[in-house]
């Protein structure tokens, strides 16, 4: 099930934290509950992309998007994500996360962030592509960005982040697996 109770718990308290700007790093703790396992009693990869989650929306609380989502309307979509899993994290394991826009183009943001286990070693580290929608689909970046009354250009694009978008526009769509 989806931890709905963890991200209440997120937003209501980060009602009170300091408003970030666009590009700040919003930094939140977690403790790795019973639910949130795997058979090997770890975190389980589909939960910590569950729990990825919970950092983008204090990230989006902070930066004043969840504000421009609710005023105009609009929907958050994911257009992709790239994970790494290097580091176990076990039962009632705290953990650190920190989750920061690192660049936008025409349509799409992308958020890093990463879970760092009490020891401090990146557990898993995680490239996130998502967009705006309202009724009519993708909201271009420049309106978002209006409305978060950013008025600069997108920070410069990561070289790894770049290699990323250039090897997904060259993944064939739809996948050879989809065919008939």
């Amino acid at each position: 099930m989806y931890p709905f109770l963890r991200m209440a718990k997120e937003l209501i308290k980060n009602r009170t934290t300091p408003k970030l700007p666009v590009d700040g790093v919003h930094v939140s703790h977690h403790i790795c509950w019973p639910w949130d396992l795997d058979v090997f009693a770890e975190l389980n990869n589909g939960r910590t992309l569950s729990l990825f989650d919970l950092g983008r929306y204090g990230l989006a609380q902070r930066t004043g998007l969840n504000d421009a989502l609710r005023k105009h309307k609009w929907g958050l979509t994911t257009a992709g994500a790239n994970v790494r899993y290097r580091h176990r994290i076990k039962i009632f394991e705290r953990f650190e996360m920190r989750s920061k826009l690192v660049f936008w183009d025409e349509k799409f943001a992308y958020i890093e962030q990463v879970m760092l286990s009490r020891d401090g070693l990146c557990a898993n580290h995680l490239l996130f592509r998502g967009g705006m929608v309202n009724k009519n689909g993708l909201v271009p970046m420049a309106e978002v960005a209006k409305a978060l009354e950013h008025s600069g250009e997108p920070p410069v694009c990561p070289t790894w982040v770049a290699d990323w978008i250039d090897s997904e526009s060259k993944r064939p769509w739809p996948p050879s697996l989809a065919a008939k």
